[in-house]
């Protein structure tokens, strides 16, 4: 898509509401169930903020940003994700903790982004975290900068994710499920998959609205 089509579209997005949980659905796998806000509060989470970030390529057409997180003792190592991480005491909001988590994981500063829309918030069990995810735009193409937490940038045309062929389903086992099914994008070599994909899946209900 054509980044000043998408800007047009991104005006109207606004005003949409969210696609919520029935878009987050379609990217889990059978056995698992969407915990209820009562259940996410008991457990306490901590709080985290993530940005997906929309911008111009050399050709002009629109692409986002994922990372490949680098390798190391945890849950989420060597998974694909959108840049945020952790709120900081310091933070002011979770807006504020995923500019800043941006742009110490890939280098771009806080200035050039403009955040549009919050997204739904997504629980993750594994990690106890509720992620708040923010829909923003660069008006040009970013200089990327990853730091040590970043294995590889990973820039997707949005065209790729709005491709029905993109989906498609994975056999995972991790460090906390064995030989399961799990929905997925494929997505410029990578297996999206998880959070991240509930997230997309979002985005891309939202974004497909604006074509009715």
């Amino acid at each position: 898509m054509e980044f000043g089509r998408f800007l047009s579209i991104l005006s109207d997005l606004e005003a949409y509401p969210l696609p919520g949980i029935d878009a987050h659905r379609k990217m889990i796998p059978e056995i698992r169930t969407i915990p209820s806000l009562q259940e996410v509060k008991r457990s306490q989470p901590s709080q985290a903020g993530v940005l997906a970030l929309f911008y111009p390529d050399r050709e002009k057409e629109t692409r986002f940003l994922l990372t490949l997180r680098a390798s190391y003792p945890g849950k989420h190592s060597s998974q694909v994700s959108f840049p945020g991480g952790k709120q900081e005491e310091g933070d002011h909001d979770l807006a504020h903790t995923a500019l800043r988590e941006t742009c110490e994981e890939t280098g771009v500063h806080p200035d050039s982004i403009f955040i549009k829309k919050s997204m739904t918030k997504t629980y993750i069990p594994p990690s106890n975290f509720l992620v708040s995810p923010y829909l923003g735009f660069s008006p040009s193409m970013p200089q990327f900068r990853p730091n040590h937490e970043v294995s590889e940038i990973i820039e997707v045309k949005l065209s790729d994710l709005l491709d029905e062929s993109t989906l498609g389903i994975k056999n995972l086992s991790t460090s906390y499920m064995e030989n399961v099914d799990v929905p997925c994008f494929h997505l410029e070599g990578h297996v999206v998959w998880g959070a991240t994909a509930m997230m997309l899946s979002e985005i891309k209900e939202l974004i497909k609205l604006s074509f009715h």
